[in-house]
């Protein structure tokens, strides 16, 4: 009997967005394939979706087969990479494969979530080479901004194919092991049938700068400071707190951390003895206790969280943290798309009080956790495959990273959005089919499909208002007393001036008198008028259509 396995990639996340990510390896016949996951992450709301949490997959594809699902691997601890494994786990059953500081991170949140499930984590090390189901997978050590971080070679009868998870090329990480040159040029040595790989920097040239560089520029800063010192990042760059918390230690300052989610990530790091030499930070009470050019605090923050320390600290509402003139605040981090605004208010605050604010648009606070042009071409370079995905992108970087690779010479490149099923091998790599994909919204503690229609609905709300109008009629048609009127989100008057609720209450009774008395009693052509006179009227007077309901209650 003919063997028709072949070894196949799909993407429920990642591909056509940055973040979010989650890839599916499959090998074997295509009625009885079985599934490797490699990531499950979440994506962050924007405006456009008042009221949700997170952005997760849909796992609906591989959730039908669950069965066939060997395994999970998680290849970093960053939150589009694995923020979605304790919602979705429970949907999927199988073991979770991370590294140390990945499972130390996740058992630390499942601790502070009741009801979170026990997830079965194997532990696994950089370099580390193990089988799950017909998959042969080596754990690669490459640099990036968080500990740990893994790509993946993983191997079957139809070849090997490379999945970069998120990487860059630092010789001089601060934490943690620099990408592992050796054993991925030894890997194209090999021979790579296929590279799915990180594109969120392929429109930058050179190379990335080293966390090195910043740690410099951190001493630098902090040397000279006067006042108290805040410094904020991310709380997973491990790497940079220790170059910030060493900065401070130089200029004789004493190191707090302001921040649940940074003492959480800290507590890890030591446990894994990524802060070895480093004294035990102090705790928040230390800010106000020492004097002002003694202390350093690490902050979180520094996208402009509504209630992280730093934005409670810009608004004087910190229980114990204060900045005043003469003190300095620095961002080290970059800003996440989106919340432009919310960094911006943060540091208007902070200038406004006469804060000096230092941002890496006028100092090297801060580099990328991902590759340039020229770390690309270098990976391309050692591991010499025949055919390359991008990935981890947007349209355009997807896009340039096809114009990238085919001038790396690379036989064959693929460009591959959410939801299509590629084939590596061993026929023809080609694009063959679809899989399920689209997006699962957390809106408190319900996980919604994104067709749903009441975040829609929301955002109508939240452009126009709304009028709820109830109204009780008698078995003869008529008003049992007066309408009950309730009115949110528009304004009081019009611009001449005119009472907008005495329009409203106006529109009702003219609509009603207006009907006949068989319409009167007919409840759904009733609400159906009155919701279209009240909306025009409205429009009318203020050039915006709110949702109007009525309710129609008889007596």
């Amino acid at each position: 009997m003919a063997d028709d396995s072949e070894f196949v990639f799909a993407a429920l996340g990642g591909l056509g967005e940055i973040g979010m990510n989650c890839a599916l390896y499959g090998y074997g016949p295509p009625k009885r394939r079985k599934w490797l996951m490699v990531d499950l992450g979440v994506a962050f709301a924007g405006d456009d979706l008042p009221g949700i949490d997170l952005i997760m997959p849909d796992i609906g594809f591989i959730e039908k087969m669950k069965g066939d699902l060997v395994g999970i691997i998680i290849t970093h601890a960053h939150e589009d990479h694995i923020g979605a494994l304790a919602e979705l786990w429970p949907m999927l059953g199988a073991v979770v494969y991370m590294t140390n500081f990945a499972a130390g991170l996740a058992e630390a949140r499942r601790l502070g979530e009741p009801g979170a499930p026990k997830i079965p984590i194997r532990i696994v090390k950089p370099g580390e080479r193990i089988e799950i189901g017909p998959f042969d997978v080596e754990f690669v050590a490459v640099a990036h901004s968080i500990p740990e971080s893994t790509a993946l070679a993983i191997r079957t009868p139809a070849g090997m194919v490379v999945h970069s998870g998120d990487w860059k090329i630092d010789p001089t990480p601060i934490v943690g092991r620099p990408t592992d040159e050796a054993r991925l040029r030894a890997l194209g040595d090999e021979g790579v049938l296929g590279l799915v790989c990180d594109s969120t920097n392929v429109l930058r040239e050179g190379e990335s700068p080293s966390e090195r560089d910043v740690a410099a520029t951190l001493a630098g800063l902090v040397a000279k400071a006067k006042g108290r010192v805040v410094v904020t990042t991310f709380a997973s760059n491990v790497a940079r707190l220790r170059s910030a918390a060493e900065a401070g230690l130089a200029a004789g300052r004493q190191v707090c951390i302001l921040g649940r989610a940074m003492e959480r990530v800290v507590a890890v790091a030591r446990e894994c003895g990524l802060l070895d030499g480093v004294p035990q930070f102090l705790g928040m009470d230390a800010f106000e206790r020492l004097p002002r050019d003694k202390i350093l605090a690490l902050a979180t923050g520094s996208q402009g969280e509504p209630r992280a320390a730093l934005a409670r600290m810009s608004e004087d509402e910190h229980p114990t943290a204060e900045l005043s003139s003469g003190d300095t605040v620095i961002f080290s981090s970059r800003t996440i798309p989106g919340n432009e605004k919310a960094v911006g208010k943060l540091i208007n605050a902070f200038v406004s009080a006469g804060v000096e604010v230092i941002t890496d648009r006028n100092a090297l606070v801060h580099v990328s956790g991902h590759p340039r042009r020229a770390e690309l071409a270098k990976m391309y370079a050692w591991l010499k495959p025949q055919i390359a995905v991008p990935a981890h992108g947007e349209p355009l970087h997807l896009t340039e990273h096809v114009a990238f690779a085919r001038a790396q010479g690379v036989p064959q490149i693929l460009r591959a959005f959410n939801g299509d099923l590629v084939r590596f091998g061993p026929r023809d790599a080609a694009t063959i089919g679809t899989v399920g994909r689209g997006r699962r919204l957390k809106d408190g503690e319900i996980l919604l499909p994104a067709e749903q229609d009441c975040v829609a609905q929301r955002r109508r709300l939240s452009f126009a208002g709304v009028v709820s109008i109830a109204i009780a009629l008698t078995a003869k048609g008529e008003m049992a007393g007066d309408p009950d009127v309730m009115i949110a989100g528009l304004p009081e008057r019009t611009r001449a001036g005119a009472a907008l609720d005495g329009i409203i209450d106006a529109t009702i009774f003219e609509t009603f008198e207006g009907l006949s008395a068989g319409k009167r009693r007919d409840a759904d052509f009733l609400s159906s008028a009155i919701e279209r006179g009240v909306r025009n009227a409205v429009n009318g007077v203020w050039g915006k259509k709110p949702q109007v309901h009525v309710l129609i209650v008889e007596v």
